[in-house]
């Protein structure tokens, strides 16, 4: 296992190499020591921000958390990879399967999940003006609504296209 820890406008300290070494262990169990593991912690106006990178048996993992603690970010980075990993090591296993074992037919009761974050998409977050945004937006034909800086207000915004798909909203924080 190999521990790689970045500090952007923050000093990795030993308290905070101690304390990530110990959370990784809980990795351990997954892929033995065969894994590594690119922490990169930095601050943004209020917040501390820890990203994450687990690179293990081909397969890159990644998880980005902002909390105002950065023990705190550093958990939950852990409880997403540990996710992630689970869910990888159940796609492998059932991919592994006998045929015979796919063609079975057995009547189990569906359970619908509600009420949880299921798919996490990542992007960069740059200002622009609400004009480039769209210019960006019109450029991915599939999406109806892209998130940006506002470089003229600093806030964050959310650009979207109306029913009509001629015309744009904007949304705009009041604070």
């Amino acid at each position: 296992m190999n521990i790689t820890i970045l500090g952007k406008d923050l000093k990795a300290t030993e308290a905070i190499k101690d304390y990530v070494e110990k959370k990784v262990e809980r990795l351990e169990k997954y892929f033995g020591d065969n894994f590594d593991i690119a922490l990169t912690i930095r601050t943004e106006r209020n917040e501390q921000i820890a990203e994450m990178s687990l690179k293990a048996s081909g397969e890159s993992l990644r998880a980005v958390t902002a909390h105002n603690d950065l023990y705190a970010s550093i958990d939950k980075d852990i409880d997403i990879l540990e996710g992630q990993v689970r869910k990888m090591k159940t796609k492998r296993e059932r991919s592994n399967k006998d045929d015979t074992i796919k063609n079975l037919t057995v009547d189990v009761p569906t359970v619908e999940i509600e009420n949880e974050i299921i798919k996490t998409i990542y992007y960069d977050l740059k200002p622009i003006t609400p004009e480039d945004a769209i210019l960006k937006l019109q450029e991915k034909q599939g999406d109806r609504f892209i998130t940006f800086i506002n470089s003229e207000t600093n806030k964050v915004n959310v650009l979207f296209k109306l029913k009509d798909n001629k015309n744009y909203g904007i949304v705009e924080p009041d604070v």
